[in-house]
């Protein structure tokens, strides 16, 4: 991840702070699920959103080859949207990854990477994975220690949370792992944009 050019930190966290302070921390949405024992819901998460440790162990699978398994992985959880899962590097086929010069940005985590996977029955998957090789380090949240660990898009792969499949997050665009135990609604469709 040495050799990725990534934008000037400290101007882009100068442009990101004005959007930070246009969230309204009363919005719901119409429609906001009950939630039972043993259930979240994303809009009981923060914004900035927090990192927790995931609630079972972490597996990424594709074709049969197993990319990613992990017991230390880290859940990224924000307003409105499905935890995403953080892996460390060791414990992800890092060889079969390589960035592929998309990026995209957070207000609150900095510079997102996208890496494309390359099985080794020669498919590849473009933009299947991705990480933040320097997070912003200005909020107390400690995003610093996800720098270089991948989280994984559960529509282009099999993603597992324990045992059970996780569904993509709504509209393509979030890479939000949606569990039976995750209520919503969760942004994504058209008319969230603004969630």
């Amino acid at each position: 991840m040495n050799d990725i050019v990534l934008p000037d930190k400290a101007a882009l966290l100068a442009k990101v702070k004005a959007v930070r302070d246009h969230w309204d921390r009363d919005f719901r949405p119409a429609g906001v699920e009950p939630v039972n024992a043993g259930e979240e819901s994303v809009w009981d998460y923060p914004r900035p959103p927090i990192l927790v440790p995931a609630p079972a162990a972490i597996m990424v699978k594709c074709d049969g080859h197993m990319i990613a398994q992990s017991d230390a992985a880290l859940d990224m959880k924000e307003t409105a949207g499905a935890p995403c899962p953080y892996l460390p590097p060791k414990h992800v086929r890092t060889d079969w990854l390589s960035p592929n010069g998309d990026m995209s940005i957070c207000e609150w985590k900095g510079v997102g990477v996208s890496y494309d996977l390359h099985l080794p029955n020669g498919r590849s998957i473009k933009g299947a994975a991705w990480a933040y090789p320097d997070p912003f380090d200005d909020l107390s949240e400690g995003y610093a220690e996800i720098a270089g660990w991948f989280s994984f898009y559960p529509n282009k792969v099999e993603c597992f949370v324990g045992d059970e499949r996780v569904r993509p997050q709504p509209g393509g665009f979030y890479g939000g792992w949606v569990t039976d135990r995750i209520k919503g609604p969760i942004k994504g469709l058209p008319g969230t944009g603004h969630w």
